[in-house]
């Protein structure tokens, strides 16, 4: 069950993406899934997602801050909503609301441990409400432990690259979100994560991808000194 790379990963930029996330597609009743790593600075960066609803999912929690997927990393514990329809999200009512505005019946968030450290989460979610069953936890816990190490090399390597992920996949580690990121923090003399903080907040309140309010900070068609808090 453990990660293994596939041949000529080397060749496909997105190659080791789709290694990291397909095991879970194929091991686990759902319908998609990102992975996050928490760096040193415990900041976090979204390396892979396998569809456009597991970005926005994704999107949503970094922005509010909050959900499942802060909780799996809080506590080191999976934490599951079976029904998102009639869920109590008293726990995360902001993001409650947002979620009930996609096509997702369930979600599931399993930590990423490297020993007793919690280093990333998996956020997975189903098209319709579903619990897993024992044996199903089991696998999606043996998988998270499995992808944590080759994640952590993966977030990595992509930090020290010059080269954007690929359309569809992490919008926030793509080049674009990155000068966007870099230009917010001069716009407003904050620090790196503040900006970046800014940036998602902005993308959700607006309901738009992050990359591509990215683009439009970067095409100087958005001043954040312009933006109220």
């Amino acid at each position: 069950m453990g990660f293994m790379e596939k041949p000529g990963a080397a060749a496909d930029p997105r190659s080791w993406q789709v290694a990291l996330y397909e095991p879970f597609l194929t091991m686990l009743p759902i319908s998609g899934l990102s992975i996050s790593v928490v760096g040193r600075s415990r900041r976090e960066s979204t390396i892979c997602a396998s569809d456009p609803v597991a970005v926005r999912i994704d999107e949503i929690q970094f922005a509010l801050g909050e959900g499942p997927h802060w909780q799996a990393l809080r506590t080191g514990a999976p934490s599951m909503v079976a029904d998102v329809v009639h869920a109590d999200h008293s726990g995360w009512p902001m993001f409650g609301d947002a979620l009930l505005q996609l096509s997702v019946g369930a979600i599931f968030a399993f930590p990423l441990k490297m020993g007793a450290v919690v280093v990333g989460v998996a956020d997975l979610y189903r098209a319709t409400p579903g619990q897993f069953d024992a044996a199903q936890v089991a696998t999606a816990q043996a998988l998270a432990e499995s992808t944590a190490a080759p994640a952590v090399r993966r977030a990595t390597q992509v930090a020290g690259d010059d080269l954007p992920i690929f359309v569809g996949i992490a919008p926030e580690m793509r080049r674009a979100v990155q000068q966007a990121t870099g230009m917010i923090l001069v716009q407003l003399n904050l620090t790196a994560t503040e900006a970046f903080v800014r940036l998602k907040a902005h993308a959700f309140t607006t309901g738009r991808p992050i990359h591509w309010v990215a683009h439009e900070v970067v095409e100087r068609r958005i001043d954040f000194r312009s933006i109220p808090d």
